[in-house]
């Protein structure tokens, strides 16, 4: 080949390259994600009619036998129209690909064998484009489901309301909203996304992926590339016009609400059926220390006849217990301090200046240099909100220890917000805004967050990587090529807590993996199981929730008086008004223990691949023997009558704890509450049904070794990633799951 040649194809091969190159920078080789199709076959009216009779059997035992039907589902689900989702989908992050919503709709019916659930895909990442796909999927999955008024499973469409601030003035956390119908005229014409960061976030001003990435990675360059594609579909999107009524915008705009009231008004200008689930309060993930419900509970930010449900539990951790301490507290101007560690409690800002001060003694300088270190460090952390984290340089995240989580609730999520609990609101009364003193009733649900199209995760205590948000990147090489190591500094750098160019590094992900589980479950008492009466179930708040498991729970107050001057029972989520003391039932039946794999009619529907790749061949597959219940739990909570009233003090949890003898057939339990009549103040009623430990995954969290006096010494996380983490570590540890009914709420006649 002569000199010439060699020099021609030298040629055209640069050219090929720099044209493709170009592409690249350009955008051009990204393709935009469907729907996907779910399996066009429902579960047999046999294998649910066997579904009910199994738990009739046992509600049969129990006397009076109830006469609704208790129906199980999950109203907090993500598929890859989600922009974390797709991220943790991508492969440097060890993800396997789309995750569309046909996955969800077979997952729901076949894997988790669930009655209901709704696809809640984040709002800020939604189109037109998606919003059309979603309908239609969802009305797909409808329509396989057989007889409308006795269907297999129930899908609800709907959005998540993603709300993020830097400060706790401006940070409202994060809402679903789920409606009832499926008609174009009973729908809003487009999901109504958060104002700010979330939004800004999406549209350029922070993060985004790098356009020479899918060369990094050249391998696997097209997942690259429809992410990119993703993106620069979103930040098409025109903003709406301000100041026009939801009904009157064009349908090809972006909507957004700043606050939950903007939320409420304009669902509530298009008149159709929908409910709004506030969750994730506690999450300290993205919500800013000294985040409270206080501001939520005003006329302007809370509409009872939309938000009466609150998501007690996800796979993102529990939010239900209070406790008094903070991991912030503010001076009188306001200005953000760290408070010193309690008894059970270690502030994260308070171990940065630990890991300052240790830096600082082992480099030689004197004990007074290191302590004015030392409380710099904490300063800055406490000013510097959720990325306080970055105000310590080169840090592992293990030197935190247990620094910032609450060791003695049940499964916390991370970094937790107490004043952001279901109890710290429910103990609430706001006095500014009228004269009754409005309060939050809320009903309670449980659900799984899950960002993998995977609704009711909770079945089973398997893959660890696919049934919980732990997600990492794939080897060393890509975590320093995403996170490059910073130098070890013996005094803090300040951090300015509204720099998110970072993205998801601003924030504490790496060490949040061992705070993920499987999902929870939301439960209805319900008279049948069609779309409408699983609504009005709903709306009557007769629901709870699970930790996973499907516990059957029965809650009522027994000698309310009704209107007409006769007795009679209220149910779980109800409300009355009485002189005397309240008496109330509990009943409890545990959940069947699992056998493994699928029955025999899922492995008949679906095709051994489907099954293996969305149910990984395993599936809810009871037994014919139950957990055991161990115990009820009953927890008062005494709502504020004054504004000062410390609510530390109106939280009794537990209240009254009644063991259980071992039983198939569950436990029932009555109690009166002697102090009601002449405490002369209304009070809340819920409780909890324990059963027996079993493994669960990361249900110690960061599995703490302790010493003698309780303090956490050492961690051994579960990593998100497999280079750290052994994969054949199950990450589980010993864990009694429960049900927490909604509460009864007993207002004092006086």
């Amino acid at each position: 080949m002569s000199v010439k040649t060699v020099a021609i194809v030298l040629l055209g091969l640069v050219v090929l390259v720099g044209l493709y190159l170009a592409g690249a920078y350009l955008h051009l080789y990204g393709a935009l994600e469907d729907a996907g199709e779910p399996t066009l076959a429902p579960v047999s009216a046999e294998v649910v009619e066997q579904r009910t009779r199994m738990q009739q059997r046992a509600a049969a035992r129990l006397s009076p036998a109830p006469s609704k039907q208790i129906l199980f589902g999950d109203l907090h689900v993500h598929t890859t129209f989600s922009t974390d989702a797709f991220l943790w989908s991508l492969p440097m992050m060890q993800g396997e690909g789309a995750y569309p919503l046909g996955d969800a709709c077979d997952y729901a019916r076949f894997c988790a064998a669930i009655d209901f659930w709704s696809i809640n895909d984040h709002a800020e990442a939604s189109s037109p484009r998606k919003w059309r796909i979603a309908k239609e999927a969802i009305r797909q999955c409808n329509d396989v489901a057989g007889d409308p008024d006795n269907p297999d499973v129930v899908a609800y469409l709907g959005w998540e309301w993603t709300q993020v601030g830097t400060t706790p003035a401006d940070h409202w956390g994060h809402k679903n909203v789920i409606l009832r119908d499926l008609g174009d005229d009973e729908v809003p014409k487009r999901p109504i996304g958060a104002a700010g960061l979330a939004t800004n976030g999406l549209r350029g001003s922070i993060g985004g992926m790098p356009w020479y990435l899918p060369l990094v990675d050249f391998t696997n360059r097209q997942r690259y590339y429809d992410f990119i594609a993703f993106m620069d579909e979103v930040r098409e999107i025109p903003f709406c016009a301000e100041g026009v009524a939801s009904p009157d915008l064009p349908a090809d705009c972006y909507e957004s609400a700043e606050t939950p009231g903007d939320l409420f008004r304009k669902l509530g200008e298009w008149n159709v059926n929908s409910m709004v689930i506030p969750h994730g309060n506690t999450w300290g993930y993205y919500s800013p220390p000294g985040t409270a419900w206080d501001k939520q509970l005003t006329e302007a930010q809370h509409d009872p006849d939309q938000q009466f449900i609150v998501e007690i539990m996800s796979g993102h951790g529990n939010s239900e217990e209070y406790r008094d301490w903070r991991a912030v507290r503010f001076d009188a101007e306001g200005r953000p301090t760290c408070p010193e560690p309690t008894p059970g409690y270690l502030p994260s800002c308070w171990r940065a200046g630990e890991i300052i001060e240790e830096r600082c003694l082992d480099a030689g300088e004197s004990g007074e240099e290191c302590d004015r270190r030392a409380a710099e460090a904490r300063q800055l952390y406490a000013e510097a909100g959720v990325a306080g984290s970055h105000v310590v340089t080169g840090e592992s995240f293990e030197e935190w220890l247990d620094s910032g989580q609450c060791p003695d609730c049940f499964r916390p999520s991370f970094n937790y917000r107490p004043a952001g609990s279901t109890q710290y609101a429910l103990a609430l009364t706001d006095f500014a805004s009228d004269g009754d003193g409005r309060r939050f009733r809320f009903g309670v649900i449980a659900s799984s967050d899950n960002h993998r199209a995977r609704p009711g995760t909770g079945y089973k205590e398997v893959d660890r990587k696919v049934t919980t948000e732990a997600n990492g990147l794939r080897s060393e090489e890509w975590s320093q090529r995403v996170y490059p190591p910073e130098e070890k500094q013996a005094r803090a750098v300040a951090f300015d807590r509204t720099d998110f160019s970072r993205g998801f590094g601003t924030l504490e992900a790496e060490r949040q993996s061992s705070f993920f589980m499987t999902g929870g479950l939301a439960a209805v008492h319900s008279e049948g199981r069609s779309r409408e009466e699983i609504w009005t179930s709903m709306e009557r708040k007769e629901i709870y929730g699970t930790s996973g498991e499907r516990i059957l729970l029965w809650f009522h107050l027994l000698n309310a008086e009704r209107f007409d001057g006769s007795y009679g029972a209220v149910p779980m989520g109800g409300e009355a008004v009485m002189g005397e003391n309240p008496r109330f039932e509990v009943r409890a039946v545990g959940s069947f223990k699992q056998d493994p794999g699928c029955p025999e009619h899922v492995a008949g529907a679906l095709t051994s691949e489907r099954l293996e790749r969305i149910c990984r061949g395993e599936c809810y597959n009871p037994s014919d023997e139950r957990k055991l219940i161990t115990r009820i739990e009953v927890v008062r909570i005494r709502p504020q009558v004054s504004p000062d009233e410390p609510v530390a003090s109106l939280i009794e949890d537990p209240w009254r704890v009644h063991e259980c003898e071992p039983s198939q057939t569950g436990c029932t339990v009555q109690f009166e509450d002697p102090e009601f009549a002449e405490a002369g103040r209304d009070a809340v009623y819920y409780v909890r049904a324990i059963e027996e430990p079993t493994p669960t995954i990361n249900a110690e969290n960061l599995r703490c070794t302790r010493d003698e006096e309780g303090r956490c010494v050492e961690v051994r996380p579960c990593y998100g990633d497999d280079y750290r983490t052994d994969p054949e570590d199950p990450c589980t540890e010993p864990s009694e799951e429960r049900a927490w009914s909604s509460p009864i709420f007993v207002d004092h006649a006086g």
